[in-house]
């Protein structure tokens, strides 16, 4: 019976043995497969197109100045129907030109010492904004904004204040166009990577699209923007 018993034991002994060489031999060979399968390589794929600018913000600020407040706001009223009209009548909208409230500033009223001596007392700034989509119209009409000024206007502002700005705002009409030739980019310089590491390319393990920027081609030319988006791609790799 014990003799029985010992020989039970020992086949069972065996058996979990041989079960657990086994398991070890099928554990180690996925893990060598799996370390395998993990080999990657990360690539980057560039996508860049120039387009022009489809909104253009053009604000036109003027500067009035007199002793009387009443007729520095009714120089202000004849200046912004002068602009009124420059506009209109070289094509554009009444519906895209709008106008500011004035900012008139007392100078013998200010707070940290009145300017008595000034030749006047009362000096009033206003803007008239052109909003448009026809920014090849509004940049034509922008050469011609001398013609304001031979009118008596007097046109004010720094470059920062009265600078045009241009929107891009089509961004997603050539959003999958980009990102499919980032895409197609970044797959080449894998494949070549693939080449010359004589691997064989395999799937996306992960993919990440970027952020799309928009930027002016150049301080010449604000009108015309650079969009650009960067892919960021890893491949699996196999032998």
């Amino acid at each position: 019976m014990d003799i029985q018993s010992n020989r039970g034991l020992t086949i069972i002994g065996a058996a979990i043995f041989l079960g657990l060489v086994a398991f070890g031999f099928i554990i180690g060979n996925s893990a060598i497969t799996f370390k395998e399968y993990e080999r990657t390589v990360t690539v980057k794929g560039l996508a860049e197109e120039e387009h022009m600018a489809d909104i253009v913000i053009w604000p036109i600020q003027y500067t009035e100045a007199s002793n009387q407040l009443a007729e520095i706001y009714e120089n202000l009223e004849n200046s912004g129907d002068k602009v009124r009209t420059f506009l209109t009548e070289r094509g554009i909208s009444v519906d895209e030109i709008s106008i500011s409230t004035p900012l008139v500033t007392d100078k013998s009223a200010q707070r940290w010492g009145g300017q008595n001596d000034a030749q006047f007392r009362y000096v009033a700034d206003q803007t008239v904004t052109v909003y448009s989509e026809n920014v090849e119209l509004v940049r034509e009409v922008m050469s011609q904004l001398a013609d304001l000024g031979k009118q008596g206007i007097t046109l004010s502002g720094d470059e920062y204040q009265v600078r045009p700005e241009y929107i891009f705002d089509s961004l997603n009409d050539i959003k999958p166009r980009m990102i499919e030739a980032a895409t197609k980019e970044a797959r080449a310089v894998a494949e070549k990577f693939a080449e010359d590491s004589n691997s064989e390319l395999g799937k996306i393990k992960t993919a990440n699209q970027g952020l799309f920027s928009i930027s002016p081609r150049d301080n010449n030319n604000p009108h015309i923007k650079k969009v650009r988006v960067v892919s960021t791609i890893v491949y699996y790799l196999s032998d």
